[in-house]
């Protein structure tokens, strides 16, 4: 639950966004319960806020650096399907797409498997980078998922088998 103001905007636009409504100054504000002036000076304006709902759609850290780099890769395929299952309709909608996993975060997983020897022969960083990204992405969660034709647990369980299968 929202707790601050900017924290109850964000969230506002998010919901109008997430039910295919115009997040404007004035909707967010009503929905927020605040004056229309209030978005402004959280946000600047409204592609401040639409950018600070990008921001919060980003996928969180999901695993620490330490630990097999094999786990690390399933958890980070089950923390990012969690994410993704947590609003699909906004992540759908959301100008500019949904944030991703951070990329450095792949790349240290990328780096972690290829020092672990757990590439296969010829796989480079940079392919294994990309196939991490791709099985982290909105766009592979959602058309597994497909509005729950499989639980979010299904859709990381199958990305986990592709992403292990192309780089292993």
């Amino acid at each position: 639950m929202p707790t601050g103001t900017k924290d109850r905007l964000i969230a506002a636009a998010g919901e109008l966004i997430a039910v295919g409504a115009a997040p404007t100054a004035a909707a967010v504000a009503r929905r927020a319960g605040v004056s229309r002036l209030t978005v402004y000076h959280h946000f600047g304006s409204q592609p401040g806020l639409l950018a600070a709902v990008a921001r919060e759609s980003a996928a969180p850290p999901l695993e620490p650096a330490g630990g097999a780099a094999g786990d690390r890769l399933r958890s980070l395929i089950h923390g990012a399907c969690a994410h993704w299952a947590s609003s699909p309709a906004l992540f759908r909608r959301l100008p500019g797409g949904p944030g991703q996993v951070d990329e450095q975060e792949i790349h240290a997983l990328a780096s972690a498997l290829a020092d672990a020897d757990q590439l296969r022969p010829g796989c480079s960083l940079r392919e294994a980078e990309d196939v991490i990204a791709v099985a982290t992405s909105f766009a592979a969660f959602d058309r597994l998922h497909h509005d729950g034709r499989r639980s979010p647990a299904a859709v990381a369980d199958i990305l986990h088998r592709i992403a292990a299968t192309v780089l292993a």
